[in-house]
């Protein structure tokens, strides 16, 4: 049963990454696209890739919750 356990976080963890990776580069490219029009949008365009990057680390921590208990 112990496998399944690891099987588990791994699924988490990959998940996790692959979407927040598809999120940062959506954003990325619409943040970019935006900039070249209006420079001054810079400061409120790079918090959203941080929540986008967020993503990754939620399934981190379900990966380390699922091997601990």
């Amino acid at each position: 049963m112990e496998v399944w356990k690891y099987f588990a976080a791994a699924i988490a963890v990959g998940v996790g990454c692959i979407g927040g990776g598809i999120a940062v580069g959506q954003i990325g490219a619409a943040a970019m696209g935006a900039m070249s029009e209006n420079p001054e949008l810079s400061g409120k365009a790079l918090p959203y890739a941080g929540l986008a990057e967020g993503i990754c680390l939620w399934g981190f921590l379900v990966a380390l919750l699922i091997m601990i208990l």
